[in-house]
């Protein structure tokens, strides 16, 4: 199947030709059509399957049949859960519509509002946006949404997880009733259904990959060491196989920091992305990242969401998320548009728990190695006697009676009048 096959405008079929596309993927192939009739879409898509071009060429295509002759207010509205997101589907939209008369924006925190507020009043047709800003503009009476006539939800289940439901209940309750939702999410949980059936209306659902699966062509291993060790076991790896690309996973925002600076003492460079981050540097990182000047980036979930890098070949688990449902989302970053791509997990003994989770969500066991050099030390039955312990301690603090109460009986607040 080609482009031409799917009802798409000579407009639009000009600017795909320019980027260079040729076959619709699978997403794009069920999702078009669907969008094109105006109906409800409810869509299963990993990031790297082309979700954003199976909703923005038929959205741009709808819109296109009827530009207002007068000023110009939001007609369709794209959420996205973080700011390098929704600055990638904004980039991807202004490509898609290039030769058509329709203005798009985007808007998100972490940056001076004004240039946003001045492309708003010069009237948009199209608004990508974090749910945050959206609603901090509207609040200041910058924005409106009354003229929505498509919804766009865009990695839903990021959105819930980084708990932004109440805010986008706000902004459905500051849309018309009648519009076009479409609903995208790489994975399908009870409050992600929960939410569609509260937004959409006789939806078609479409799958681009079996719910809850990894890329085709990423080829998954775990990696077995001590803790102690993850981060000389990471700079082998590195130079051993010649890595010149790889995005490295950590929990937390210090951990992605110390790791980014033990890569850069070894000759390794690197940057950290995270949300103590400022949007410029988040951005120059990236921007580096993509042209080669550094070769490894290390980033949370959050910071990584969105990311959208061609070509990826190594995606790293240097801690493995305690939600198997990120792994899916991690690894979803190499083995994108059909290309191959290796995720490996460097996984100590406190967490092969994490281990089990994921092989439960995705029903296959994942490879298996010890990294010569690099063994576990560690027993599990010492580290979960030691996990036992401080849980232990830790109950015996809280419940401990402060020093006032103890002198007053163990009563509390038994104060004097």
């Amino acid at each position: 199947m080609s482009f031409n096959n799917l009802g798409l405008s000579a407009p639009l079929l000009k600017s795909i030709s320019k980027q260079g596309y040729i076959t619709p993927s699978p997403i794009q192939q069920k999702a078009i059509p669907v969008v094109l009739q105006g109906k409800d879409l409810l869509a299963s898509a990993q990031t790297g399957t082309g979700k954003t071009a199976g909703f923005a060429l038929p959205m741009l295509q709808l819109l296109s049949k009827n530009v207002p002759a007068k000023r110009r207010q939001v007609r369709a509205l794209i959420l996205a859960p973080t700011r390098e997101l929704a600055a990638q589907v904004f980039d991807d939209i202004k490509n898609y519509g290039e030769f058509l008369d329709l203005r798009s924006s985007v808007i998100f925190g972490g940056v001076n509002q004004n240039p946003q507020v001045n492309a708003l009043r010069n009237g948009v047709d199209i608004l990508v946006a974090t749910p945050g800003r959206l609603l901090d503009l509207h609040n200041q009476r910058f924005l409106f949404l009354d003229n929505v006539e498509i919804l766009v939800l865009d990695e839903a289940d990021r959105m819930l997880d980084m708990g932004f439901l109440r805010d986008i209940k706000k902004i459905i309750g500051l849309m018309p009733k009648k519009r076009q939702n479409l609903l995208f999410s790489a994975t399908f949980s009870q409050e992600i259904k929960k939410l569609a059936n509260g937004l959409l209306h006789h939806p078609v659902a479409v799958e681009a990959t079996p719910e809850n699966t990894t890329a085709e062509k990423v080829d998954q291993l775990v990696y077995r060491v001590d803790k102690k060790m993850k981060p000389e076991a990471m700079i082998q790896l590195i130079f051993d196989g010649q890595w010149q690309q790889a995005l490295v996973f950590t929990r937390t925002k210090h951990g992605a920091n110390r790791l980014s600076e033990k890569l850069r003492k070894n000759d390794i460079t690197s940057a950290a992305i995270h949300g103590n981050k400022s949007q410029g540097a988040r951005t120059k990182a990236l921007a580096d990242f993509k042209k080669g000047s550094i070769r490894v980036l290390v980033a949370t979930d959050i910071a990584a969401r969105g990311l959208d890098i061609p070509l990826l070949p190594h995606v790293v688990n240097y801690e493995l998320p305690n939600v198997p449902e990120d792994y899916v989302h991690r690894i979803g970053r190499t083995g994108r548009a059909g290309a191959s791509g290796l995720a490996i997990s460097l996984v100590s003994v406190d967490e092969m728990e994490y281990v089990q989770g994921i092989e439960k969500l995705l029903k296959v066991k994942l490879p298996t190695q010890i990294l010569e050099g690099f063994e576990p030390t560690e027993k599990l039955a010492d580290v979960l006697k030691d996990k036992k312990e401080r849980d232990s301690a830790k109950r015996s603090r809280h419940s401990r009676p402060s020093g006032n109460s103890r002198r007053n009986g163990g009563r509390k607040n038994n104060f004097r009048r």
